[in-house]
């Protein structure tokens, strides 16, 4: 891979460049869209680890990928500051910290309410949907797309898809940075062989002809059949994610007084050493715990983004080659691998088991299964141009001009319904799931 064809400015579905604006490059375009869309707002109100409703300073999916996108820029210049010589003349470090930042804005855009905790209830209806026959008119292929629902496959969709151009290049990105958002660019038949989390895929089978394309204008190389080495920047927006989880999931874990202070501290002076800023030497006994904990933070970050900049410039080779295993926080030196790991087996251990997460996991499976229910079975109920009941005919009527057509394929009538659900709020997905069995919502 070459970074002149890496970072192709070319928009999806649309063949000719955009005329140059004045302070605004393709890429500050991309970032743009991405916070103007609609997917991207609602991620205000959907569930990063903890219930969104359970403190305000607990972390939402939006102000986790605010966050991200910050630590993703800062990656992306340094890393540019560091190859300029490699780069095409037209970029500068700049460009390369945009694409990395609007990549990162949008790494969750396609996860649906109630977290992960969504994404395993999804998988888990459409293995008993399977069990019972529901899925017996599709290709393997297309059955394993809803059994290995995954939200960066989701993802790929809202932007390619669904946001702004309808099924016609949705969001219409460049090149460049939709490959730098696939983080698994392939579909799901190597979705449990790649040695990666299980489930882990970045395309639904309705999508891979535009994976193909991407790949191909970014000169990707094909590994096997729907499957592409991944685009290096990827590796950065990774990075920044692990970064920003590790240390932010702590730091809800105090907020939510599942951990002490003097632990956190601790593993985070484990990393700056005597590196502390002035402010936090200053700081006294009547100092909140949460302001002393954001200077520390601000220098972890600071050290983690030198370490994670450093171990990408060094495996830069293998990553144009498309042959580097695993993530950069694996290539990183010492302290800061040290850190990221602890940080989050910490999590692991003792956030990731608190009883009130586990009731919202728990609910997350109960309201999902409501909604898929009512969707899928009315669309199941009117696949082939069979007539459907009243109730059924009323529950299409709430997707509107995107209700399925009896004549679709059913892989396409379903695929229609997870756009809904999975786009939907943790508040809105219960509330409708609440109505529908009968009960109104609460006043």
């Amino acid at each position: 891979m070459d970074w002149q064809t890496l970072l192709n400015r070319e928009r999806l579905a649309k063949p000719h460049h955009s005329p140059e604006e004045l302070g605004r490059s393709p890429f500050h375009k991309d970032h743009d869209r991405i916070i103007f869309s609609g997917a991207f707002r609602r991620l205000g109100r959907k569930t990063q680890v903890h219930p969104v409703n359970s403190n305000d300073h607990i972390h939402t999916r939006l102000t986790h990928s605010l966050e991200v996108s910050c630590v993703g820029r800062s990656l992306g210049m340094r890393v540019g500051e560091t190859i300029r010589d490699a780069l095409p003349e037209w970029c500068d470090p700049a460009d390369l910290g945009m694409v990395v930042q609007s990549a990162c804005l949008a790494h969750d855009i396609g996860n649906p309410p109630f977290g992960h905790s969504g994404e395993d209830a999804i998988r888990n209806w459409f293995q008993q949907a399977a069990d019972r026959g529901w899925l017996d008119d599709m290709s393997d292929a297309e059955r394993n797309d809803f059994l290995s629902f995954e939200g960066n496959a989701q993802g790929f969709r809202v932007l390619t898809q669904l946001e702004y151009h309808q099924f016609d290049g949705g969001t219409r990105l460049t090149h460049a940075t939709l490959g730098t958002f696939l983080k698994y660019p392939w579909t799901a038949r190597h979705a449990d062989s790649l040695g990666y989390k299980k489930h882990k895929f970045g395309c639904y089978q309705s999508e891979l002809h535009l994976l193909e394309s991407i790949a191909h204008k970014l000169g990707l190389p094909q590994i096997e059949e729907e499957r592409w080495a991944r685009h290096p920047l990827v590796y950065l927006m990774e990075a920044a994610d692990d970064i920003c989880y590790a240390l932010i999931d702590l730091e809800d874990g105090l907020e939510m007084d599942l951990l002490e202070y003097r632990e956190v501290e601790s593993l985070l002076l484990g990393l700056v050493g005597d590196d502390l800023p002035e402010t936090y030497r200053l700081l006294g006994p009547s100092d909140s715990q949460r302001r002393k904990l954001a200077i520390l933070r601000g220098k972890a970050i600071e050290h983690l983004t030198n370490a994670a900049a450093l171990a990408f410039v060094e495996q830069q080779d293998a990553l144009l080659a498309g042959t580097l295993p695993g993530d950069l926080v694996e290539h990183m030196h010492g302290a800061a691998q040290r850190c990221v790991l602890d940080a989050k087996n910490m999590a692991r251990v003792k956030i990731f088991q608190d009883k009130r997460k586990t009731l919202h996991e728990i609910g997350a499976y109960t309201t999902l299964e409501i909604l898929l229910n009512a969707f899928c079975g009315a669309a199941l109920e009117q696949h082939g141009g069979r007539t459907p009941s009243f109730k059924n005919r009323r529950i299409l009527d709430l997707l509107g001009s995107n209700a399925p057509d009896a004549q679709w394929p059913l892989h396409r009538s379903f695929m229609r319904i997870i756009d809904f659900i999975a786009g939907m709020t943790d508040g809105y997905a219960t509330q409708m799931a609440r109505e529908m069995t009968g009960r109104s919502s609460p006043t």
